[in-house]
């Protein structure tokens, strides 16, 4: 049985109208700095019954129920914040452990340093601290003075070929056939049960492709996080073959931080999917830890 997941909007500090969204479960708070325009679907165990925590997040910028900003521009990194400050105080949340997947991680430090007394720990999945764009492509073996400008020039030609592709992309049939190519093409790798990707895969694809790039290229601007400021309790989740977030570079940005934690498995950069019940478990220590020590 699934917790009662409710959408609710709330205004960010530009006006935005955005589209928020929690798992009303029973437990300590953490607010989720989700993957680039995905959505509830993409984390199945938060949206388990015995969950554990009470999972607070929101539909970015343009995404699902959330409204474009009057100002095109506004969708980086630094609009984010100002997102995830309106979640936690329409929440009525002071302080929380932060998770993050993907962009999302980038998010959730920026957060932390800006605003350290809104983040009591940091949970980090298939996603580095900034420069995110240059940490793609490790596992192609990609040289790292290539890896941006390819991936910036790939998310440029998509935003400008997006209204063209969007038409299609939106009404491909995601059923069962689907569920299987996706989990075994190298790019995700097998999960348990692929309903749960079909139906993430189904809400991502309604994104328009020329939006989704146009928030990629604002966001592949945000420079690295100096880590030295991070003094929270934080845990970084790896996928030894995600080519979107160099488990190398997690690897030395969790060295970085005093403490920190760091587990690779074999996966992904959609870890929450193959390893579901392990990406949990470190989830929920690290609230309890952050739990017991404050």
């Amino acid at each position: 049985m699934l917790p009662a997941l409710r959408f609710y909007d709330l205004t960010s500090a530009d006006g935005t109208r955005i589209q928020a969204w929690t798992n009303d479960a029973d437990g300590p708070v953490v607010l989720l700095c989700n993957g680039l325009g995905t959505n509830p679907y993409a984390w199945p165990a938060l949206l388990r019954e015995d969950a554990g925590v009470r999972v607070v997040s929101w539909n970015h910028r343009g995404v699902g129920g959330s409204e474009r900003p009057v100002d095109s521009s506004r969708v980086g990194v630094d609009a984010f914040i100002e997102d995830a400050l309106a979640v936690l105080d329409d929440a009525g949340v002071d302080s929380c452990v932060v998770a993050g997947w993907s962009i999302g991680v980038n998010t959730a430090f920026e957060l932390a340093a800006l605003h350290p007394s809104r983040v009591r720990g940091i949970f980090a999945v298939a996603g580095v601290p900034g420069g995110t764009f240059s940490s793609m492509g490790a596992p192609l073996l990609i040289p790292r003075v290539a890896r941006r400008p390819i991936a910036v020039g790939i998310a440029r030609l998509l935003e400008k070929t997006g209204r063209v592709i969007h038409p299609v992309s939106s009404r491909l049939p995601v059923g069962p056939v689907t569920g299987q190519v996706l989990t075994h093409s190298g790019f995700m790798l097998p999960v348990p049960e692929t309903a749960v990707v079909r139906r993430a895969v189904k809400e991502f694809l309604q994104t328009p492709v020329d939006w989704y790039m146009h928030m990629a290229r604002a966001s592949a601007q945000h420079p690295r996080v100096s880590l030295s400021s991070i003094t929270v309790p934080t845990t970084f989740v790896a996928g030894r073959y995600d080519i979107l977030a160099s488990a190398k570079d997690m690897r030395t940005a969790a060295e970085r931080i005093p403490g920190a934690s760091y587990v690779l498995l074999r996966g992904s950069h959609f870890l929450q999917f193959e390893h579901a019940d392990e990406v949990h478990a470190e989830l929920l220590s690290l609230v309890g830890h952050v739990t017991s020590t404050t």
